[in-house]
């Protein structure tokens, strides 16, 4: 028995005076982020300028609390000035705002320092009313009510009717074995939706040992070691047509000009709300089916074997760019990850440089070149012929099976194409176990170190 953090999320159904103080709320948290921000900016900016002028230390003009406790007392003392509508909404909403705000800042000193992983993150910018709106609630009457399992409780805005009974999430609560920390109603693709932070207990599946490795693809969008193969429903290729569509018809609308000051028409309002929901339809379905794939994943084997793709080179590919974006490689990852521990099982994450397409899964043997149009693969030293996925599949399963590490396991590296020519150099990295610098082709037979 494990507790974890799990979020419960439901569509609801407010009524018109209800949406009406969800945009509220949602706008006074965006309010107080943008007031915080402009606060943080002015006082770099001003100490920057001091700078200019030779000043030092004592000199210059005191830094802002950043924190998230400090910019909450900064508003408490001047949101009777800059807000005197702030009573409308719950404090919850400034808040939050707030809070966010600070994560903001100290995410971008971290990257900046070097202290954050990742590609640096910018300086935050201030948020629009057509961003995506939310708003956090962590104190106040939310949750869920007792008389019926269709209405959830958010502060200040009454009990809301949800499009979906909550009686899994009611069941917990009943039980004692989960409580509710946190609310956040959020609008999505012009729909609200209510998401529960909720700390629960969860018992450690007994899963089996076996070990699967997951080939990931576009033709297929899962290729197992053990010879399953899941198909890629090609979600958003097959709704471009009615994107091709829709899109032109937003087109002949007259939407807004920033430059002349010309606000958008209702037709090409009502456009664009089309095309959200469809892509919102898309992204849904596409979620739906890498939550029933890694579900299965986890359920079925007690190691799950994967490899570490550079997603962001192959969406640098404008051929491919749209198509790997539609399968959600980054997601599938993210809830393989939760998933397992959750369930106790384990997830190996291998080397992005481990050359499981080269390498053959009977013998060992790693190919100089294969290219991408070979979708079957053919050792030359045992004979083996499997489907190229396939055996990245088996490839992958075999590092966590075999006890040996993967440099016994690579044992010849053959060149590709005619071996009576001789080009100027040879394969590196892993797959060859020769440096990244150009070698000649002689080289290229030996043995991997």
């Amino acid at each position: 028995m494990s507790v974890v953090l799990q979020a419960y999320r439901y569509a609801l159904e407010p009524t018109s005076a209800q949406v009406a103080m969800l945009r509220s709320h949602c706008g006074a948290q965006r309010f107080a982020f943008n007031w915080g921000l402009a606060r943080v900016k002015a006082n770099l900016d001003q100490r920057a300028a001091e700078r200019s002028y030779d000043l030092e230390g004592p000199e210059l003009t005191p830094p802002v609390n950043w924190s998230a406790y400090g910019l909450r007392k900064d508003w408490n003392l001047a949101k009777e000035e800059v807000a005197p509508w702030w009573s409308e909404n719950s404090k919850e909403a400034y808040s939050s705002g707030l809070a966010n705000l600070a994560t903001a800042l100290r995410n971008w000193t971290a990257s900046r320092d070097g202290r954050r992983k990742g590609r640096q993150l910018g300086f935050p910018r201030f948020k629009g009313k057509h961003t995506s709106s939310s708003c956090r609630f962590t104190t106040g009457a939310f949750g869920l009510v007792d008389y019926d399992r269709r209405h959830v409780k958010v502060p200040r805005i009454g009990t809301v009717r949800t499009h979906e009974s909550t009686r899994k999430l009611a069941r917990h609560v009943e039980r004692g074995s989960a409580r509710i920390r946190s609310a956040t109603v959020s609008l999505r693709a012009g729909r609200w939706f209510v998401s529960f932070s909720v700390e629960i207990q969860r018992a450690q599946a007994t899963s089996a040992d076996s070990v699967v490795g997951v080939d990931l693809g576009i033709n297929m969008l899962a290729v197992l070691s053990t010879g399953e193969m899941v198909p890629n429903p090609r979600r958003l290729e097959a709704a471009q047509r009615t994107l091709r569509r829709l899109q032109r018809r937003a087109s002949r609308r007259t939407g807004p000009d920033r430059r002349i000051g010309r606000s958008p028409s209702v037709r090409w309002s009502k456009a664009q709300a089309r095309i959200a929901r469809l892509h919102a339809r898309v992204a849904n379905a596409r979620r739906d089916g890498l939550h029933k794939l890694t579900t299965h994943l986890v359920r079925a084997h007690g190691t799950v074997v994967i490899e570490d793709l550079n997603v962001a080179g192959m969406l640098r590919n404008r051929r491919l760019a749209r198509h790997v974006a539609g399968i959600g490689l980054a997601e599938l990852r993210r809830q393989l990850e939760y998933k397992t521990a959750w369930a106790g099982t384990r997830l190996h994450v291998a080397d992005r440089w481990f050359p499981s397409s080269k390498m053959c899964s009977g013998c060992g043997v790693v190919k100089a070149k294969l290219r991408l149009a070979e979708r079957t693969y053919h050792c030359q030293a045992c004979g083996l012929i499997v489907d190229r996925d396939l055996n990245a599949a088996r490839n992958l399963a075999a590092l966590v099976e075999s006890s040996s590490s993967v440099s016994c396991t690579v044992t010849l590296n053959e060149p590709a194409g005619n071996p009576c020519e001789s080009p100027p150099c040879g394969a590196a990295g892993t797959a060859t176990g020769r440096p990244t610098w150009s070698t000649p082709r002689r080289e290229a037979t030996a043995h991997a170190q």
